[in-house]
């Protein structure tokens, strides 16, 4: 069974297309780690694409605020802005459906996903002594996770945890983690439509679960266009120029 694996695509649709062009037939089923929208432009548009692609999801915090799950009191500024707009553009059934999206971990062929750690879809796992619990307490050996929009992940081999290395080829679009027996692992695809590890094209992975390999893959997009609507919303300036720096 081979996966495609996203998440925040943070109402991103150019980035979203962009990346399923990219891999078209390469995967079976599709999974999302939540934030489909907050921040860009195209909230209804990626809810109406996202929607019927999946064949499981959790939501995410901005999930939940843009839906009135939670309120915006732990977002800065800027994101609540950018909330506060989506809230006032999400059809009724697209708020609806965010409201309904469960959450994490969910399990499914022997993996599981969650948006932030696994025990507090709300916590950011940026380094290997955050990540160490979830690697214990998620009940399947291979975890997915997003909200970081960085690209990676960890290991643990029952001795050691260690950052996954990233090393794509020159010229590839891809780099491939061999998943060993014997070791758990907790890897983000990283963000489709707003990434912040300094690469701004679009991320997501392909998990080969029966060849025990997961490709990390990294595509192109019309930045501009998306920079572009996101002007004629109104968001804000710190919004807009990041997506090209990828940060």
């Amino acid at each position: 069974m081979r996966l495609l694996v996203f998440s925040d695509v943070h109402a991103n649709a150019t980035a979203l297309e962009a990346a399923l062009r990219a891999c078209a037939g390469r995967w079976e089923r599709a999974v999302c780690l939540g934030d489909v929208v907050g921040y860009g432009p195209d909230p209804n548009e990626v809810i109406a694409r996202v929607r019927p692609l999946v064949s499981a999801i959790v939501r995410g915090n901005h999930d939940k605020a843009a839906s009135g799950v939670s309120d915006l009191g732990g977002f800065n500024p800027v994101a609540r802005t950018a909330l506060e707009w989506t809230r006032n553009q999400l059809l009724p059934e697209n708020a609806r459906y965010l409201q309904s999206l469960p959450v994490g971990p969910v399990e499914m062929d022997g993996i599981a996903l969650v948006h932030g750690a696994v025990e507090d879809e709300d916590e950011y796992v940026f380094a290997a002594d955050q990540a160490l619990t979830g690697l214990l307490a998620s009940r399947r050996p291979v975890t997915f996770f997003g909200h970081t929009h960085i690209q990676g992940g960890f290991s643990y081999d029952g001795a050691r945890i260690e950052h996954v290395e990233l090393s794509p080829k020159p010229g590839t679009h891809s780099a491939v983690v061999h998943l060993e027996a014997k070791t758990r692992y907790l890897l983000n695809p990283g963000s489709i439509g707003q990434p912040r590890d300094g690469d701004p094209r679009a991320a997501f992975a392909i998990a080969d679960l029966e060849k025990r390999t997961v490709e990390f893959w990294r595509t192109p997009y019309d930045i501009s266009a998306v920079q572009d609507r996101m002007e004629r919303a109104g968001a804000p300036e710190a919004l807009v120029l990041r997506l090209a720096f990828g940060r």
